[in-house]
């Protein structure tokens, strides 16, 4: 196979964009027969079912009467990936000690693509939003209006944060989410400068998050993580305060450990 290039990008196969394209419409639908897939991506019955043929041969679709769905080998390949990161190897033990303490959902995410990626979720006694939080774990998702995506946008080069905000634009997701490119970086200097982010219902109505980042000794984003609850209970005097040390003291910590265990070119920049 050749890496001829176009403009300085490399050729796409359309072959395996199809493929892809077909993947992301199971999940998308949940599961579908032939039709159906047909209208979703304006193709011949006999593309998608070839298509379908191949992937169910390579053990990635299943088929169940005329319904084809995704199969258990991506969770095996999700689990492979997620056990490499060394932000999740380090941080789970610690993250789970976050929950346990705060008594409060818990989150370890990361950013690729200009997206986050929720690598692990850990639930308290006192958590509150199960089915929401499972769903995060599902999909990459914006960074401009949670507590782990600030806190890493906050550390992000300028340059990278407009490419971001160029490629996904900053929408709505509550009325208080932030949708100003200006007020955004002018966020994301507070957060630099008091070490922690804040999501202040901006993501769901009646939930407030508190983040901190994950950096390497070069102050390289990695990741980061945060808590989440009630904004009734997060803001209570005392118990507000509590959680931002308990975020950031666990944050240092995943931090101090990796850099003890990792040399900086084990940490590669995701595009």
């Amino acid at each position: 196979m050749t890496n001829d290039r176009t403009n300085g990008s490399p050729r796409t196969l359309k072959t395996v964009s199809r493929a892809f394209d077909i993947v992301r419409a199971l999940e998308e639908l949940d599961g579908a027969g032939v039709t159906e897939l047909t209208e979703h991506l304006d193709l011949s019955k006999s593309v998608v079912y070839n298509y379908l043929s191949t992937l169910r041969e390579e053990k990635f679709v299943v088929k169940e009467g005329d319904t084809y769905e995704l199969s258990l080998q991506f969770l095996l390949v999700g689990e492979y990936v997620r056990y490499q990161n060394v932000l999740y190897q380090i941080g789970k033990p610690e993250l789970e000690e976050l929950a346990e303490k705060t008594g409060e959902f818990a989150h370890l995410a990361t950013e690729e693509h200009g997206l986050g990626v929720n690598l692990y979720k850990v639930s308290g006694e006192k958590a509150v939003g199960s089915e929401y939080q499972v769903n995060k774990l599902q999909r990459a998702d914006y960074l401009h209006f949670s507590a782990t995506g600030k806190a890493i946008l906050a550390h992000l080069p300028r340059e990278r944060v407009e490419w971001i905000i160029d490629q996904y634009g900053l929408p709505e997701k509550t009325e208080s989410t932030i949708t100003d490119r200006e007020a955004l970086f002018e966020d994301l200097e507070t957060i630099r400068e008091r070490g922690y982010s804040l999501n202040e219902e901006e993501e769901i109505t009646g939930l407030q998050a508190i983040g901190a980042p994950v950096c390497n000794r070069h102050g390289r984003v990695l990741g980061s993580i945060s808590v989440s609850g009630p904004v009734r209970r997060m803001k209570q005097s005392g118990y507000h305060e509590q959680l931002i040390e308990d975020v950031v003291n666990t944050a240092n910590v995943i931090e101090v450990n990796i850099n003890m265990e990792e040399t900086d070119d084990e940490f590669p920049t995701f595009s």
